[in-house]
Protein backbone atom coordinates (compact mmCIF):
# COMPACT_ATOMS: atom_id res chain seq x y z
CA UNK A 1 0.00 0.00 0.00
CA UNK A 2 0.80 3.35 -0.55
CA UNK A 3 -0.44 6.81 0.72
CA UNK A 4 0.35 10.27 -0.98
CA UNK A 5 -0.17 13.92 -0.53
CA UNK A 6 -0.08 16.59 -2.74
CA UNK A 7 2.64 19.54 -2.83
CA UNK A 8 5.04 21.66 -4.94
CA UNK A 9 7.94 22.65 -5.67
CA UNK A 10 9.44 25.97 -6.40
CA UNK A 11 11.39 26.13 -9.68
CA UNK A 12 12.08 30.31 -9.57
CA UNK A 13 8.79 31.48 -9.12
CA UNK A 14 6.92 28.64 -11.27
CA UNK A 15 5.69 26.00 -9.06
CA UNK A 16 5.74 22.24 -9.95
CA UNK A 17 3.23 19.99 -8.12
CA UNK A 18 4.77 16.89 -6.06
CA UNK A 19 3.37 13.73 -4.50
CA UNK A 20 4.41 13.00 -1.77
CA UNK A 21 4.11 9.12 -1.67
CA UNK A 22 5.21 6.80 1.44
CA UNK A 23 5.43 3.45 1.39
CA UNK A 24 5.90 1.30 4.72
CA UNK A 25 7.28 -2.24 4.00
CA UNK A 26 9.08 -5.68 5.38
CA UNK A 27 13.00 -5.30 5.84
CA UNK A 28 15.67 -3.99 7.95
CA UNK A 29 13.90 -0.54 9.88
CA UNK A 30 14.89 2.51 7.94
CA UNK A 31 13.28 5.58 6.82
CA UNK A 32 14.55 6.80 3.55
CA UNK A 33 13.77 9.70 1.39
CA UNK A 34 14.22 9.39 -2.22
CA UNK A 35 13.55 11.71 -5.34
CA UNK A 36 16.57 14.47 -5.49
CA UNK A 37 16.31 15.44 -1.74
CA UNK A 38 18.36 18.59 -0.77
CA UNK A 39 19.82 18.28 2.64
CA UNK A 40 17.03 19.68 4.66
CA UNK A 41 14.57 17.51 2.61
CA UNK A 42 16.95 14.51 3.98
CA UNK A 43 16.81 16.22 7.83
CA UNK A 44 13.26 16.01 7.82
CA UNK A 45 13.38 12.36 9.25
CA UNK A 46 14.31 13.54 12.07
CA UNK A 47 11.95 16.59 12.85
CA UNK A 48 8.89 13.82 11.71
CA UNK A 49 10.61 11.10 14.15
CA UNK A 50 10.26 14.11 17.17
CA UNK A 51 6.97 15.12 16.60
CA UNK A 52 5.51 12.10 16.36
CA UNK A 53 7.02 11.41 19.78
CA UNK A 54 5.67 14.45 21.27
CA UNK A 55 2.05 13.38 20.31
CA UNK A 56 2.60 9.84 22.00
CA UNK A 57 3.27 8.41 18.40
CA UNK A 58 5.95 6.30 17.20
CA UNK A 59 7.66 5.38 14.16
CA UNK A 60 6.51 1.83 13.12
CA UNK A 61 9.74 -0.54 13.09
CA UNK A 62 9.61 -1.06 9.66
CA UNK A 63 11.49 -0.43 6.09
CA UNK A 64 10.15 3.06 4.96
CA UNK A 65 10.08 4.72 1.68
CA UNK A 66 9.53 8.18 1.02
CA UNK A 67 9.31 9.22 -2.80
CA UNK A 68 9.03 12.81 -3.84
CA UNK A 69 7.83 12.54 -7.18
CA UNK A 70 8.49 13.59 -10.05
CA UNK A 71 11.93 12.23 -8.47
CA UNK A 72 14.18 14.42 -12.01
CA UNK A 73 12.87 17.32 -9.69
CA UNK A 74 15.41 19.01 -7.34
CA UNK A 75 13.34 19.66 -4.11
CA UNK A 76 14.22 22.32 -1.70
CA UNK A 77 13.55 23.46 1.84
CA UNK A 78 11.80 22.36 4.64
CA UNK A 79 7.87 22.61 3.51
CA UNK A 80 8.33 18.78 2.93
CA UNK A 81 8.07 17.99 6.21
CA UNK A 82 3.68 18.37 6.60
CA UNK A 83 3.02 16.20 3.44
CA UNK A 84 5.29 13.60 4.72
CA UNK A 85 4.20 13.21 8.07
CA UNK A 86 0.23 13.42 6.59
CA UNK A 87 0.55 10.32 4.35
CA UNK A 88 2.65 8.46 6.71
CA UNK A 89 -0.14 8.95 9.45
CA UNK A 90 -2.32 7.78 6.56
CA UNK A 91 -0.32 4.31 5.71
CA UNK A 92 -0.11 3.83 9.68
CA UNK A 93 -3.91 4.17 9.93
CA UNK A 94 -4.53 6.69 11.67
CA UNK A 95 -5.73 8.90 9.36
CA UNK A 96 -8.73 7.37 7.21
CA UNK A 97 -7.12 6.41 3.57
CA UNK A 98 -8.51 8.43 0.78
CA UNK A 99 -8.99 11.58 3.33
CA UNK A 100 -6.08 13.23 1.98
CA UNK A 101 -6.69 13.11 -2.03
CA UNK A 102 -8.38 16.64 -2.02
CA UNK A 103 -5.59 18.66 -0.41
CA UNK A 104 -2.27 20.19 -1.01
CA UNK A 105 0.37 20.54 1.83
CA UNK A 106 2.85 22.73 3.07
CA UNK A 107 4.76 23.24 5.80
CA UNK A 108 7.41 22.36 8.19
CA UNK A 109 7.57 20.42 12.04
CA UNK A 110 8.65 21.52 14.94
CA UNK A 111 9.74 18.79 17.40
CA UNK A 112 6.69 19.57 19.45
CA UNK A 113 4.31 18.72 16.62
CA UNK A 114 3.73 22.04 15.93
CA UNK A 115 3.72 23.77 12.08
CA UNK A 116 6.50 26.40 11.25
CA UNK A 117 5.34 29.20 8.92
CA UNK A 118 7.25 28.86 5.40
CA UNK A 119 7.82 30.36 1.67
CA UNK A 120 5.66 30.01 -0.95
CA UNK A 121 2.00 29.62 0.62
CA UNK A 122 0.27 31.94 -2.10
CA UNK A 123 1.80 30.55 -5.39
CA UNK A 124 0.93 27.22 -3.69
CA UNK A 125 -2.85 28.13 -2.43
CA UNK A 126 -3.28 29.43 -6.59
CA UNK A 127 -1.82 26.65 -7.75
CA UNK A 128 -3.98 24.40 -5.02
CA UNK A 129 -7.06 26.53 -6.69
CA UNK A 130 -6.75 25.74 -9.90
CA UNK A 131 -6.75 22.04 -9.86
CA UNK A 132 -9.78 22.48 -7.55
CA UNK A 133 -8.24 21.07 -3.99
CA UNK A 134 -8.11 22.41 -0.95
CA UNK A 135 -5.25 23.96 1.32
CA UNK A 136 -3.74 22.76 4.17
CA UNK A 137 -0.74 25.16 5.61
CA UNK A 138 0.83 26.89 9.13
CA UNK A 139 -1.63 29.01 10.53
CA UNK A 140 0.86 31.71 10.87
CA UNK A 141 1.14 31.72 6.66
CA UNK A 142 -2.75 30.91 6.38
CA UNK A 143 -3.51 34.74 5.58
CA UNK A 144 -1.38 34.50 2.23
CA UNK A 145 -4.09 31.99 0.98
CA UNK A 146 -7.45 33.86 1.87
CA UNK A 147 -7.00 36.23 -0.17
CA UNK A 148 -8.07 33.64 -2.95
CA UNK A 149 -11.36 33.68 -3.17
CA UNK A 150 -13.04 30.17 -3.26
CA UNK A 151 -10.25 28.63 -2.11
CA UNK A 152 -10.79 26.22 1.16
CA UNK A 153 -8.01 26.82 3.58
CA UNK A 154 -6.74 24.73 6.38
CA UNK A 155 -5.30 26.61 8.96
CA UNK A 156 -3.14 24.29 11.19
CA UNK A 157 -1.28 25.27 14.13
CA UNK A 158 0.49 21.74 14.99
CA UNK A 159 -0.25 18.49 14.21
CA UNK A 160 -2.34 16.95 16.73
CA UNK A 161 -5.08 19.85 16.03
CA UNK A 162 -4.89 18.49 11.73
CA UNK A 163 -5.92 14.79 13.48
CA UNK A 164 -8.59 16.38 15.89
CA UNK A 165 -9.92 18.11 12.42
CA UNK A 166 -9.75 15.12 10.17
CA UNK A 167 -12.12 12.98 12.81
CA UNK A 168 -14.16 16.05 12.77
CA UNK A 169 -13.37 17.19 16.15
CA UNK A 170 -12.00 20.91 15.62
CA UNK A 171 -12.51 23.38 12.91
CA UNK A 172 -9.51 25.11 11.43
CA UNK A 173 -10.49 28.11 10.23
CA UNK A 174 -7.72 30.39 8.50
CA UNK A 175 -6.97 33.90 10.27
CA UNK A 176 -9.19 36.99 8.13
CA UNK A 177 -7.04 38.52 5.67
CA UNK A 178 -6.18 41.82 6.24
CA UNK A 179 -7.25 45.04 4.88
CA UNK A 180 -4.42 46.38 2.93
CA UNK A 181 -3.80 50.29 3.87
CA UNK A 182 -1.01 52.07 1.73
CA UNK A 183 1.64 53.16 4.07
CA UNK A 184 2.26 57.33 4.42
CA UNK A 185 5.49 58.37 3.56
CA UNK A 186 7.42 60.82 5.73
CA UNK A 187 9.54 61.78 2.53
CA UNK A 188 8.44 64.37 0.08
CA UNK A 189 9.74 65.98 -2.77
CA UNK A 190 9.39 69.57 -1.06
CA UNK A 191 11.97 68.68 0.78
CA UNK A 192 14.41 69.27 -1.65
CA UNK A 193 15.40 72.87 -2.49
CA UNK A 194 16.69 73.75 -5.84
CA UNK A 195 17.69 70.89 -8.14
CA UNK A 196 14.84 71.87 -10.55
CA UNK A 197 16.38 70.12 -13.62
CA UNK A 198 17.45 66.94 -11.20
CA UNK A 199 13.68 67.10 -10.14
CA UNK A 200 12.24 67.51 -14.14
CA UNK A 201 14.32 64.10 -14.63
CA UNK A 202 12.74 62.45 -11.86
CA UNK A 203 9.18 63.53 -12.90
CA UNK A 204 9.80 61.88 -16.55
CA UNK A 205 11.36 58.48 -14.95
CA UNK A 206 8.47 58.24 -13.12
CA UNK A 207 6.12 59.13 -16.33
CA UNK A 208 7.46 56.73 -18.63
CA UNK A 209 9.45 54.18 -16.08
CA UNK A 210 13.13 55.39 -17.66
CA UNK A 211 16.48 54.46 -16.19
CA UNK A 212 18.77 57.37 -14.49
CA UNK A 213 22.21 58.08 -13.65
CA UNK A 214 22.40 60.70 -11.32
CA UNK A 215 26.31 62.16 -11.35
CA UNK A 216 27.42 64.99 -8.67
CA UNK A 217 29.50 65.22 -5.23
CA UNK A 218 28.89 64.15 -1.93
CA UNK A 219 26.05 65.96 -0.40
CA UNK A 220 24.06 67.24 -3.22
CA UNK A 221 21.29 65.20 -2.64
CA UNK A 222 21.07 62.39 -5.12
CA UNK A 223 20.42 59.80 -2.48
CA UNK A 224 17.60 61.94 -1.15
CA UNK A 225 15.75 62.64 -4.65
CA UNK A 226 16.29 58.67 -5.44
CA UNK A 227 14.74 57.60 -2.13
CA UNK A 228 11.34 59.91 -2.75
CA UNK A 229 10.94 58.73 -6.24
CA UNK A 230 8.41 55.97 -5.04
CA UNK A 231 6.15 59.16 -3.65
CA UNK A 232 5.62 60.25 -7.44
CA UNK A 233 5.40 56.47 -8.94
CA UNK A 234 1.38 55.49 -9.79
CA UNK A 235 -0.16 52.58 -7.44
CA UNK A 236 0.34 49.52 -8.72
CA UNK A 237 -2.59 47.87 -9.95
CA UNK A 238 -4.62 44.69 -8.32
CA UNK A 239 -2.67 42.28 -11.05
CA UNK A 240 0.50 43.76 -10.15
CA UNK A 241 0.54 44.01 -6.34
CA UNK A 242 -0.59 40.14 -6.65
CA UNK A 243 2.48 38.92 -8.62
CA UNK A 244 4.79 41.11 -6.61
CA UNK A 245 2.99 39.44 -3.37
CA UNK A 246 4.04 35.88 -5.24
CA UNK A 247 7.56 36.49 -5.75
CA UNK A 248 8.06 37.81 -2.08
CA UNK A 249 6.27 35.15 -0.83
CA UNK A 250 8.56 32.46 -2.19
CA UNK A 251 11.39 34.76 -1.07
CA UNK A 252 10.13 34.17 2.71
CA UNK A 253 9.38 38.04 2.50
CA UNK A 254 5.82 38.25 2.70
CA UNK A 255 5.47 39.60 5.90
CA UNK A 256 1.56 39.07 7.92
CA UNK A 257 0.34 37.47 4.76
CA UNK A 258 -0.91 40.89 3.54
CA UNK A 259 -0.56 41.49 -0.35
CA UNK A 260 2.48 44.12 -1.24
CA UNK A 261 0.61 47.53 -1.45
CA UNK A 262 3.46 49.54 -1.94
CA UNK A 263 6.09 49.61 -5.36
CA UNK A 264 9.55 48.07 -3.54
CA UNK A 265 11.86 49.96 -3.77
CA UNK A 266 15.64 48.21 -3.41
CA UNK A 267 18.78 49.71 -2.43
CA UNK A 268 21.74 47.07 -2.34
CA UNK A 269 25.04 48.10 -0.79
CA UNK A 270 27.70 48.29 -3.43
CA UNK A 271 29.22 45.30 -1.58
CA UNK A 272 26.78 42.64 -3.06
CA UNK A 273 27.67 39.59 -4.80
CA UNK A 274 26.40 38.93 -8.39
CA UNK A 275 23.79 36.01 -6.93
CA UNK A 276 22.81 38.49 -3.83
CA UNK A 277 21.87 41.03 -6.97
CA UNK A 278 20.52 39.08 -10.02
CA UNK A 279 19.65 35.80 -7.95
CA UNK A 280 21.34 32.15 -7.37
CA UNK A 281 23.08 30.89 -4.39
CA UNK A 282 22.48 27.23 -3.05
CA UNK A 283 18.83 27.51 -3.39
CA UNK A 284 18.53 29.89 -6.37
CA UNK A 285 16.31 32.53 -4.77
CA UNK A 286 15.67 35.60 -6.43
CA UNK A 287 18.07 38.50 -6.40
CA UNK A 288 17.38 42.38 -6.01
CA UNK A 289 16.86 43.05 -9.29
CA UNK A 290 13.56 40.33 -8.73
CA UNK A 291 12.63 41.93 -5.70
CA UNK A 292 12.40 45.12 -7.50
CA UNK A 293 10.53 44.00 -9.90
CA UNK A 294 7.82 46.64 -11.14
CA UNK A 295 9.56 49.34 -8.88
CA UNK A 296 12.78 50.85 -8.22
CA UNK A 297 16.28 49.52 -8.05
CA UNK A 298 18.70 51.80 -6.32
CA UNK A 299 22.07 51.25 -6.84
CA UNK A 300 24.25 54.41 -5.14
CA UNK A 301 28.19 54.87 -5.48
CA UNK A 302 27.62 52.71 -9.18
CA UNK A 303 31.23 52.39 -9.95
CA UNK A 304 32.32 51.08 -6.78
CA UNK A 305 30.41 47.96 -7.47
CA UNK A 306 32.19 44.93 -9.15
CA UNK A 307 32.35 45.19 -12.37
CA UNK A 308 30.91 41.76 -13.51
CA UNK A 309 28.17 42.77 -11.39
CA UNK A 310 27.16 45.29 -13.21
CA UNK A 311 27.70 43.99 -16.54
CA UNK A 312 24.92 41.22 -15.38
CA UNK A 313 22.31 43.72 -15.70
CA UNK A 314 22.70 44.11 -19.18
CA UNK A 315 20.41 41.83 -20.19
CA UNK A 316 17.57 41.60 -17.43
CA UNK A 317 17.47 45.20 -18.61
CA UNK A 318 16.45 44.47 -22.04
CA UNK A 319 14.57 41.18 -21.55
CA UNK A 320 12.70 42.05 -18.06
CA UNK A 321 13.69 38.83 -16.75
CA UNK A 322 16.80 36.76 -15.75
CA UNK A 323 17.47 33.41 -16.04
CA UNK A 324 19.70 31.60 -13.28
CA UNK A 325 21.56 28.40 -14.76
CA UNK A 326 22.28 25.39 -12.68
CA UNK A 327 23.64 22.18 -13.96
CA UNK A 328 20.48 20.36 -13.37
CA UNK A 329 17.85 23.27 -13.88
CA UNK A 330 17.43 27.03 -14.87
CA UNK A 331 15.20 29.11 -12.81
CA UNK A 332 13.49 32.09 -14.62
CA UNK A 333 12.35 35.04 -12.44
CA UNK A 334 10.96 38.26 -13.77
CA UNK A 335 12.75 40.79 -13.70
CA UNK A 336 10.84 44.41 -14.82
CA UNK A 337 12.47 47.18 -12.64
CA UNK A 338 13.47 50.73 -13.46
CA UNK A 339 17.18 51.44 -12.54
CA UNK A 340 18.19 54.52 -10.52
CA UNK A 341 21.69 54.85 -10.61
CA UNK A 342 24.16 57.76 -8.38
CA UNK A 343 27.58 58.29 -8.31
CA UNK A 344 30.63 60.82 -7.26
CA UNK A 345 32.18 62.36 -10.31
CA UNK A 346 35.85 60.89 -9.32
CA UNK A 347 36.65 59.27 -6.32
CA UNK A 348 37.62 61.75 -4.23
CA UNK A 349 33.72 63.27 -5.05
CA UNK A 350 34.90 66.92 -5.89
CA UNK A 351 35.70 66.46 -9.84
CA UNK A 352 35.24 70.40 -11.26
CA UNK A 353 35.61 71.93 -7.85
CA UNK A 354 38.96 73.86 -7.97
CA UNK A 355 38.86 74.23 -3.89
CA UNK A 356 38.98 70.89 -2.92
CA UNK A 357 39.49 68.41 -6.26
CA UNK A 358 42.78 66.43 -6.04
CA UNK A 359 46.08 66.81 -7.87
CA UNK A 360 44.95 63.77 -9.94
CA UNK A 361 41.89 65.86 -11.71
CA UNK A 362 40.91 65.54 -14.33
CA UNK A 363 42.03 62.19 -15.15
CA UNK A 364 40.73 60.82 -12.39
CA UNK A 365 37.36 61.46 -13.19
CA UNK A 366 38.12 59.53 -16.50
CA UNK A 367 39.23 56.56 -15.03
CA UNK A 368 36.82 56.62 -12.53
CA UNK A 369 34.28 56.35 -15.53
CA UNK A 370 35.43 54.02 -17.05
CA UNK A 371 34.71 51.32 -14.72
CA UNK A 372 31.36 51.87 -16.13
CA UNK A 373 31.39 49.69 -19.90
CA UNK A 374 29.83 51.77 -22.79
CA UNK A 375 26.96 48.91 -23.62
CA UNK A 376 25.69 49.61 -19.60
CA UNK A 377 25.79 53.24 -20.20
CA UNK A 378 23.70 52.82 -23.45
CA UNK A 379 21.14 51.18 -21.51
CA UNK A 380 20.70 54.17 -19.75
CA UNK A 381 18.02 56.71 -20.32
CA UNK A 382 18.60 59.86 -18.74
CA UNK A 383 21.67 61.55 -17.47
CA UNK A 384 21.92 64.61 -15.09
CA UNK A 385 24.39 66.40 -13.21
CA UNK A 386 23.52 67.31 -9.87
CA UNK A 387 24.94 70.21 -8.51
CA UNK A 388 26.13 71.04 -4.85
CA UNK A 389 24.49 74.16 -3.59
CA UNK A 390 25.93 76.61 -1.16
CA UNK A 391 24.68 76.28 2.36
CA UNK A 392 22.91 79.60 2.42
CA UNK A 393 21.20 79.74 -1.14
CA UNK A 394 19.98 76.07 0.26
CA UNK A 395 18.70 78.35 3.73
CA UNK A 396 17.06 80.79 1.76
CA UNK A 397 15.12 78.68 -0.91
CA UNK A 398 11.67 78.20 -0.48
CA UNK A 399 10.40 74.29 -0.27
CA UNK A 400 9.48 72.90 -3.92
CA UNK A 401 6.58 71.42 -5.08
CA UNK A 402 5.45 68.68 -3.13
CA UNK A 403 5.32 64.59 -4.45
CA UNK A 404 1.75 65.00 -4.67
CA UNK A 405 1.69 68.05 -7.27
CA UNK A 406 3.75 65.98 -8.96
CA UNK A 407 2.53 62.37 -9.13
CA UNK A 408 -0.54 63.91 -9.81
CA UNK A 409 1.04 65.06 -13.40
CA UNK A 410 2.47 62.16 -13.95
CA UNK A 411 -1.05 60.32 -13.33
CA UNK A 412 -2.35 62.70 -16.16
CA UNK A 413 0.24 61.52 -18.31
CA UNK A 414 -0.72 58.02 -17.68
CA UNK A 415 -4.30 59.08 -18.15
CA UNK A 416 -3.10 60.55 -21.55
CA UNK A 417 -1.05 57.32 -22.56
CA UNK A 418 -4.32 55.10 -22.35
CA UNK A 419 -6.35 57.18 -23.86
CA UNK A 420 -3.63 56.85 -26.67
CA UNK A 421 -4.12 52.64 -26.16
CA UNK A 422 -0.74 52.24 -25.10
CA UNK A 423 -0.65 49.98 -22.06
CA UNK A 424 2.95 49.44 -21.22
CA UNK A 425 5.17 52.01 -20.09
CA UNK A 426 7.34 53.97 -22.61
CA UNK A 427 10.39 52.20 -21.94
CA UNK A 428 8.78 49.13 -22.62
CA UNK A 429 7.48 50.44 -25.98
CA UNK A 430 8.72 47.63 -29.09
CA UNK A 431 11.39 48.87 -31.30
CA UNK A 432 8.87 47.59 -34.24
CA UNK A 433 6.42 49.70 -33.51
CA UNK A 434 8.37 52.74 -32.68
CA UNK A 435 6.89 54.77 -35.66
CA UNK A 436 3.19 54.79 -34.64
CA UNK A 437 3.71 55.45 -31.33
CA UNK A 438 6.39 58.21 -31.43
CA UNK A 439 5.05 60.11 -34.56
CA UNK A 440 7.95 62.89 -35.14
CA UNK A 441 7.45 66.54 -36.25
CA UNK A 442 10.01 67.10 -39.20
CA UNK A 443 11.93 69.50 -36.89
CA UNK A 444 12.36 66.94 -34.28
CA UNK A 445 13.21 63.96 -36.96
CA UNK A 446 15.97 66.35 -38.55
CA UNK A 447 17.19 67.08 -34.85
CA UNK A 448 17.35 63.33 -33.85
CA UNK A 449 19.20 62.81 -37.41
CA UNK A 450 22.00 65.17 -36.66
CA UNK A 451 22.39 64.35 -33.33
CA UNK A 452 22.56 60.86 -34.51
CA UNK A 453 25.37 61.23 -37.02
CA UNK A 454 27.43 63.39 -35.09
CA UNK A 455 27.24 61.67 -31.49
CA UNK A 456 27.58 58.49 -33.27
CA UNK A 457 24.56 57.15 -31.44
CA UNK A 458 23.09 53.70 -31.63
CA UNK A 459 20.04 51.97 -32.49
CA UNK A 460 19.21 51.60 -29.15
CA UNK A 461 20.30 54.88 -28.14
CA UNK A 462 18.41 56.77 -30.64
CA UNK A 463 15.31 54.18 -29.43
CA UNK A 464 15.70 55.19 -26.19
CA UNK A 465 16.01 58.73 -26.57
CA UNK A 466 12.60 58.49 -28.79
CA UNK A 467 10.70 56.97 -25.91
CA UNK A 468 12.23 59.41 -23.74
CA UNK A 469 10.83 62.23 -25.98
CA UNK A 470 7.25 60.62 -25.85
CA UNK A 471 7.33 60.58 -22.06
CA UNK A 472 7.94 64.42 -22.04
CA UNK A 473 5.40 64.66 -25.13
CA UNK A 474 2.79 63.07 -22.96
CA UNK A 475 3.60 65.15 -19.80
CA UNK A 476 2.24 68.31 -22.15
CA UNK A 477 -0.67 65.74 -23.64
CA UNK A 478 0.65 66.17 -27.34
CA UNK A 479 0.39 63.33 -29.89
CA UNK A 480 3.08 64.70 -31.81
CA UNK A 481 6.67 64.81 -30.62
CA UNK A 482 7.69 68.25 -31.61
CA UNK A 483 11.06 69.58 -31.50
CA UNK A 484 10.92 70.94 -27.65
CA UNK A 485 10.49 67.61 -26.87
CA UNK A 486 13.47 65.89 -28.65
CA UNK A 487 15.47 68.82 -27.49
CA UNK A 488 14.95 68.43 -24.07
CA UNK A 489 14.87 64.76 -24.50
CA UNK A 490 18.33 64.87 -26.45
CA UNK A 491 20.11 67.25 -23.69
CA UNK A 492 19.36 64.22 -20.92
CA UNK A 493 21.54 61.67 -23.02
CA UNK A 494 24.28 63.30 -24.96
CA UNK A 495 26.30 64.74 -21.68
CA UNK A 496 30.27 65.37 -22.35
CA UNK A 497 31.29 62.27 -20.77
CA UNK A 498 28.73 59.84 -22.45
Amino acid sequence: MVAQVSTVSFQGVEVVTVKAQVQICAGVPAFAIVGLPDKSVAESRERIRGALESIGLSMPARHITVNLSPAAVQKEGTHYDLPVVLALLEIMGIIDPGTLEGYYALGELNLDASIQPVPGVMPAAMTALKEGKSLICPYDSATEATWLEGLDVVAAPGILSLLNFFKGQQVLDPPKARIIKKKESSMDFQDIKGQQTSKRVLEIAAAGGHNVLMTGPPGSGKSMMAERLSTILPPMTPEEALELSMIYSVAGLLSGGTLMSDRPFRAPHHSASLPALVGGGIRAKPGEITLAHRGVLFLDELPEFARNTLESLRQPLEAKKVVVSRANAHYTYPASFQLIAAMNPCPCGYLGDEGRQCMRAPRCGQLYLEKLSGPFLDRMDLFVDVQALPFQELAQAPKGESSQTILSRVLQAHAFQSAQGRKELNRDLPASSMQSTCPLDKEAENLLLHAAEKWHLSARSCHRIMRVARTIADLGSCITIKSAHMAEALSYRLRTAF
